[in-house]
């Protein structure tokens, strides 16, 4: 119903340009399984370490142009819901986060933590400035508005869309062929598609995912989501 709702409120904000560029389900269904399943899996398996990342900002391009052409979709959409988060939220899903990497690193690997602040504060440090710009800025754009938006119609509906959503984010972490980076991410997908698809607030999707990263660096859990140390089981 939700959906429909939704639906229904997008066809009513488009000028007629917008519904003369409607793309068909097999155009969008075609887009999907690409940008979300074949890149993914190609930049794991296939492309070698050197071109994963080129592949990847290449996608993430064709995203961002993709949206951009989304009927009835206005850049100024994603500043909606900005104020609609407490600073509660954010703490405690920072604690969360916190937590439950000194428990992952304790276990698998104790000498990583904090190891990046106290071996080079400087990098650290341009990591945490650089972080929720260059990665969880374009990451949100990519797997929430373009995904929910531009793909809506033709997923499913409610919880099982907002699971879809983070297992393909998941998916998009393949690269690193870790179980804890799998795991980690898709918990972060499912935080990360509920502030955007429930609570209404790109914004904090955003916040949310760079505080999620930041706090994995300042841990330490970079030695899991470091390209240098991917290992390819095959």
């Amino acid at each position: 119903m939700c959906r429909a709702v939704a639906s229904d409120q997008m066809m009513t904000e488009m000028t007629d340009r917008d519904r003369a560029t409607v793309p068909s389900r097999a155009l969008l269904w075609l887009e999907f399984i690409v940008l979300f399943i074949a890149v993914p899996v190609a930049v794991a398996v296939v492309l070698p370490p050197s071109a994963m990342f080129t592949a990847l900002f290449a996608s993430t391009l064709l995203g961002v142009v993709l949206l951009h052409f989304t009927p009835g979709f206005r850049w100024r959409d994603l500043l909606a819901g900005r104020g609609s988060f407490s600073p509660v939220t954010l703490i405690t899903f920072a604690a969360i986060t916190a937590g439950i990497s000194y428990a992952v690193l304790a276990t698998t690997a104790p000498n990583a933590i904090f190891a990046l602040f106290r071996a080079n504060p400087e990098l650290w440090l341009m990591i945490m400035l650089l972080y929720p710009l260059m990665s969880a800025l374009p990451q949100e754009v990519v797997f929430r508005p373009l995904f929910f938006r531009r793909y809506g119609t033709i997923l499913p509906e409610g919880r099982m869309a907002l699971t879809l959503n983070a297992g393909l984010f998941s998916l998009a972490h393949l690269l690193y062929w870790n179980w804890i980076v799998a795991l980690m991410t898709f918990a972060g997908g499912i935080v990360f598609a509920w502030a955007y698809e429930v609570r209404k607030s790109f914004p904090l999707a955003v916040v949310l995912h760079a505080i999620a990263g930041n706090v994995l660096f300042t841990l330490g859990m970079g030695v899991f989501f470091y390209s240098g140390n991917v290992v390819r089981p095959f």
